[in-house]
């Protein structure tokens, strides 16, 4: 998906919202539990009720991961279900070297090898440009840096000055001599809102994925208002917020709900800030 489609697709939807899919088999209504793959017929309801309203679907792989072979098949199954028209991101946070960060790569760009075939994937940048530049091989495909995560341990090692700002300043503006705004995105946690205006000053152009917003209490205006651009420029995911907001036979239909709730939120934003 380029660049100006995901904008079109905004446009049209009148959203920017990601739903996360961070579908723990421990926490799904237990009716599901008697069907053949439970995680997946509980992807497959929650797609079918807000793709209406939703931009882009966010797999957490590591909730695949931990359930061995079987999540595998889930995921490539939900993978699947999802309609083209949505923007597809493997929230894997993978970065290693050379080989291995190709392999990664392989995984979640090559349908003939792993059967997977997303649009993009997160990818921590600590080990540098060695261990992200392989997942730019990929024509059309999107790298996801890590910038300003949303979780309270960002502080640790995020904001450690540098002589290019703080840390986090240092990988957005190292990182885009490896890719454009075509092909590059940042996570910027929605839990960060002073720091926006910065990000947006050092990155005018790229589109940030925001997770916090929801659960974790980020605040959506705040975020709309001084991170969006002429291009909208934000994917704003909702995981537990939505697909948990109910736990009885009512999931789909609340979460249903709950993603048009943030949809019509996310249409007054972009009457008033994208521009």
């Amino acid at each position: 998906m380029t660049y100006k489609d995901l904008f079109e697709h905004i446009s049209r939807k009148k959203s920017y919202l990601c739903v996360g899919l961070d579908t723990d088999i421990r926490k799904i209504p237990s009716h599901l539990l008697k069907e053949a793959d439970p995680v997946f017929e509980f992807n497959r309801q929650i797609i079918d009720a807000t793709e209406a309203y939703c931009v882009a679907y966010k797999p957490n792989i590591a909730f695949y991961e931990a359930m061995g072979a079987k999540g595998w098949e889930s995921l490539q199954k939900t993978l699947e279900y999802i309609p083209d028209t949505h923007f597809t991101i493997a929230d894997a946070k993978r970065g290693d070297i050379g080989n291995t960060s190709g392999l990664y790569a392989r995984t979640f760009f090559d349908p003939s090898s792993s059967g997977l075939d997303f649009d993009s994937v997160t990818v921590a940048p600590y080990m540098g440009s060695d261990s992200v530049l392989p997942f730019l091989e990929f024509e059309n495909k999107w790298v996801i840096l890590l910038g300003l995560t949303s979780n309270s341990g960002s502080n640790d090692f995020q904001r450690l000055e540098t002589d290019k700002g703080a840390l986090f300043e240092a990988v957005l503006r190292t990182s885009q001599n490896w890719a454009g705004p075509d092909r590059m995105m940042y996570v910027v946690g929605a839990t960060h809102p002073g720091d926006f205006q910065a990000i947006r000053a050092i990155a005018p152009d790229h589109f940030l994925l925001v997770p916090g917003v929801g659960a974790q209490g980020g605040d959506l205006e705040e975020v709309s208002r001084y991170g969006m651009n002429k291009s909208c420029g934000l994917l704003v995911n909702s995981s537990r917020a939505i697909i948990y907001a109910s736990d009885g036979l009512d999931f789909a239909a609340t979460a249903k709900k709950e993603a048009h709730a943030v949809q019509q939120e996310m249409a007054v934003c972009l009457d008033k800030y994208c521009r």
